[in-house]
């Protein structure tokens, strides 16, 4: 089965995953995928293939080499629930620049000036959607690429190797794919996420992350007699928000510059609530940014009355620059892969998180590589299967012996 194949077959799979839930995985249809994949691996020939009872699956293939490290290969099989993941109508063009029109009866068209990415796809083959839903290449891409590696490796059986591991996780979107990661089990010395964007990427950077949740207690009364009796809720979230630095958005940031995010609010007079995402790459910033946060909610309980505003502050991960950095090794292994495969590597920071991110507090360094997507989480999401192609060559690069 070609790369292609399999990305079209796992996206047609829906996989939203659910942040109001507590469960893992968060919603029921993360099943699909994992017993989708259990078959496909143990079809394929992969060792000791195992879905645990959270739907993280595993499997591996044995060493054939002395003295080779074992690598482990991890994608996620979520996807965002911002846009709809049901119903992907996916199709292929060959995309020679210009707009793309996604959708004519709706008039969605993927605009080349808006997408700078769509320049240097020009002459490839492109799997894009209708314009009605994400297309799942975060991260199907890389679960594609994986299993299309692995099954390379199965039908040649002279290729030399140490022992490879790969595993698939579920939540990773809603921050959870690395919560109950066998990282033992697993067994790699080291590993990489496949969940990245443009295949010449290397990226060993992330965000710092928190999440932070602002629950504000209004007094309602009347308008008519509200005179110093009133406190509006909806009012005083306003209030807190614009104590915010009014750039520190993540509309107004690039690069190395963290942000607060306003990524849902609700409220009336008698009660509001207000839901934000903290990100800094420096981990003083990022603490600075969570000091500036209570410092408000201190601030404006001591100005409306205590508990007034009801703040709470939850770390989600860090950056896993500072664990890469003690094995550097694993890094210029990957960028000598891409080198190999005729691409000129490019170490970025990821303006956001990856499992590996985690896995590498956890013990197993963990960098991230690409997948030919882009736009991700979003109805102009697409993926080039040229790249996807060229990743399946670099995984070769990266893992099998010379």
């Amino acid at each position: 089965m070609t790369v292609k194949e399999r990305f079209l077959k796992y996206v047609a799979i829906p996989t939203t995953s659910d942040e109001n839930s507590p469960a893992c995985p968060s919603s029921p249809c993360q099943w699909d995928l994992a017993r989708e994949l259990e078959k496909e691996m143990k079809e394929m020939g992969l060792s000791n293939v195992r879905v645990d009872e959270h739907a993280y699956v595993y499997g591996e293939i044995p060493a054939n080499a002395d003295a080779a490290p074992a690598i482990g290969l991890i994608a996620h099989m979520d996807t965002v629930d911002a846009v709809p993941g049901e119903n992907i109508k996916a199709r292929e063009i060959h995309y020679e620049g210009g707009d793309i029109l996604l959708n004519e009866a709706q008039g969605i068209v993927m605009k080349e000036k808006d997408f700078a990415s769509l320049r240097h796809h020009r002459g490839h083959d492109l799997i894009v959607t209708d314009g009605t839903t994400l297309l799942g290449g975060d991260d199907k891409a890389g679960i594609a690429e994986i299993l299309t590696f692995c099954e390379y490796v199965l039908e040649h059986p002279e290729v030399k190797h140490g022992r490879i591991c790969i595993g698939f996780t579920p939540d990773e979107e809603i921050g959870r794919g690395a919560d109950l990661f066998d990282v033992g089990a697993f067994g790699a010395d080291f590993a990489y996420t496949v969940d990245g964007g443009a295949i010449d990427e290397m990226e060993y950077e992330n965000f710092n992350a928190a999440s932070a949740k602002i629950k504000v207690n209004g007094f309602s009364i009347h308008p008519g007699s509200a005179k110093n009796k009133m406190r509006n809720a909806a009012r005083m979230a306003m209030e807190f928000h614009a104590m915010l630095p009014a750039h520190e958005i993540p509309e107004c940031t690039e690069g190395y510059e963290g942000f607060y995010h306003l990524c849902h609010i609700q409220g009336e007079e008698q009660q509001a609530e207000m839901q934000y995402i903290i990100r800094d790459h420096d981990m003083t910033k990022f603490q600075q940014k969570k000091d500036r946060m209570q410092k408000i909610a201190a601030y404006l309980n001591e100005k409306y009355g205590e508990n007034t505003f009801e703040l709470t502050l939850k770390d989600s991960y860090y950056n896993m620059r500072q664990k890469v950095e003690e094995n550097f090794q694993v890094v210029e292994r990957a960028m000598n892969a891409l080198r190999a495969c005729g691409l000129t590597p490019r170490c970025v920071p990821i303006r956001g998180g990856t499992d590996g991110a985690r896995l590498s507090f956890m013990g197993l360094v963990c960098p991230n590589l690409g997948t030919g997507g882009c736009n991700g989480h979003g109805i102009f999401e697409y993926v080039s299967v040229n790249e996807m192609e060229k990743m399946v060559e670099v995984l070769k690069a990266l893992v099998l012996e010379k």
